[in-house]
């Protein structure tokens, strides 16, 4: 235990935290936690708590920093933590959008995936997902109407999709 930190688990906390240990359906990372908080109120060492849980002397503190701060609901629940891949922008969805229903700034008589991934910067795999993600699908008669205007290219399979999809949505929104 760390020089000046005193964990006093007495009363309801107490039995709290040994309901939970001995408890057949508690979730194992809250027994462990608990039986962090019962080896410290009982004056062990950082080491031996190490050595009767398994945990590591940074997990050790951290969770008894946590139970001195919050109690035993501190101990019941995870911390949010920030998604690992920030969500698009809406900007950056508009202008994938917006360029599937313009032509392509390159020689080419369409768009690729790669092509406007690289135009938006953003991955190529990221354009595929807004492809396929599009809540907005083109009616038959928008698609009639785009196969008349002879918009209707031999364009890969997904990026006509976007294509479709993009207008159709376009429509429903302007």
């Amino acid at each position: 235990m760390r020089m000046g930190m005193e964990i006093a688990a007495t009363g309801p906390d107490k039995e709290r935290l040994e309901a939970i240990v001995s408890g057949r359906s508690s979730p194992q990372k809250h027994v462990w936690r608990a039986r962090i908080i019962l080896l410290t109120a009982q004056s062990l060492g950082t080491h031996a708590i190490m050595a009767a849980t398994g945990k590591s002397k940074p997990c050790v503190w951290r969770w008894q920093e946590r139970f001195m701060a919050e109690g035993v609901e501190g101990l019941l629940r995870d911390k949010t933590q920030p998604p690992s891949i920030a969500p698009l922008d809406a900007t950056v969805i508009g202008m994938v959008v917006k360029l599937t229903l313009e032509p392509p700034t390159h020689e080419a008589t369409h768009w690729t995936v790669r092509a406007m991934a690289k135009a938006v910067g953003i991955a190529a795999s990221t354009v595929e997902d807004l492809a396929r993600s599009r809540p907005c699908t083109a009616s038959l008669a928008q698609l009639q109407a785009v196969q008349r205007q002879g918009l209707r290219r031999k364009a890969p399979r997904r990026c006509r999709a976007l294509r479709l999809a993009a207008r159709s949505c376009h429509r429903a929104l302007g």
